[in-house]
């Protein structure tokens, strides 16, 4: 595999527009793989997310997000704790003091996933060796390769008899499949800068399904990883070229047309997008997750 070395340093999400002169390189393009992907699923909601100043105002957190992201700080923070608290028991009371309060229908909504949720995050702990310490949780990485300023954020890297993994939590209701590991691009390009920087080998990927306790994972080659960059680098330079487009004329740019889909039902700028608002009713803060879409004040049996 032929990628350019890593770079540690911080690189912000936000591509400025930096201005070229002649006989100047081509600036790279600064993204994390979520803007990468974000560009391919609709170029409208890019513009609106990453470009447009001010920004337009964003729908508020859903509960299927709150929800993940209080697994994600929990199992984040358990590796801080103390030996003896480094239990599933104090994986739950994270989940707890972590717990955040955004999206649900109501407040005996939010108390049941709380409590859904932290027996979730034990019994994914009972499976893990609190003694046995990551090579990173949370940990910041970024790479240079072609056109593309890469950095991103591994939830846990594991180091297993001298090769490096690459492990991602999901809190969804649907397990991941094998599938889903081998063709993640962020997952790849994960490996891929991990690689470079510790300059170890990296090829498996995993997902962690936390509400079932399901691994599924895959394993690359240094092929299959090139291919990934590559597809990185190709996403990078039409953005590039669209994000300059809207240098010059903002709004009135051309390369942001909407691309519709199921998908518009959940945007969270939406509001701003009348193609959007085309695609069938704005689902519920509380609609992903895993009980009846009901509306509000409505008892759920």
């Amino acid at each position: 595999m032929s990628v350019p070395r890593a770079n540690v340093t911080d690189v912000s999400e936000t591509t400025a527009v930096q201005a070229t002169f002649e006989g100047m390189p081509t600036p790279s393009y600064a993204a994390s793989p979520s803007r990468l992907l974000a560009w391919l699923d609709c170029p409208r909601r890019y513009r609106m997310q990453y470009l447009d100043r001010p920004k337009p105002a964003a729908r508020p957190q859903r509960a299927h997000t709150s929800v993940g992201l209080a697994i994600h700080n929990a199992l984040r923070d358990w590796w801080d704790l103390p030996d003896r608290q480094r239990t599933p028991a104090g994986g739950a009371e994270l989940v707890r003091s972590d717990w955040i309060d955004v999206g649900f229908r109501d407040p005996d909504q939010s108390v049941r996933w709380r409590a859904r949720a932290q027996g979730q995050v034990a019994a994914y702990l009972e499976r893990v060796d609190p003694h046995d310490q990551p090579r990173g949780i949370e940990r910041t990485v970024s790479m240079y390769t072609g056109p593309l300023r890469l950095q991103g954020r591994v939830d846990r890297l594991d180091d297993r008899a001298g090769e490096l993994v690459i492990v991602d939590y999901k809190a969804s209701r649907r397990p991941p499949t094998d599938d889903d590991a081998r063709t993640s691009l962020p997952l790849a390009l994960y490996a891929a800068t991990v690689w470079k920087m510790f300059k170890r080998t990296c090829l498996r990927v995993e997902l962690h399904h936390v509400p079932t306790g399901e691994v599924v994972g895959h394993t690359h080659t240094r092929e299959s990883i090139a291919r990934k960059v590559a597809e990185a680098q190709s996403i990078a330079i039409d953005a590039r070229a669209a994000d300059a487009d809207y240098a010059l004329v903002g709004v009135e740019s051309a390369a942001f047309p909407a691309r519709t889909s199921v998908l518009c039902q959940w945007c969270d700028f939406r509001a701003h997008c009348p193609e959007g608002q085309t695609i069938g009713p704005e689902k519920s803060g509380w609609a992903g997750l895993d009980e009846p879409d009901l509306p509000p004040n409505t008892d759920v049996e």
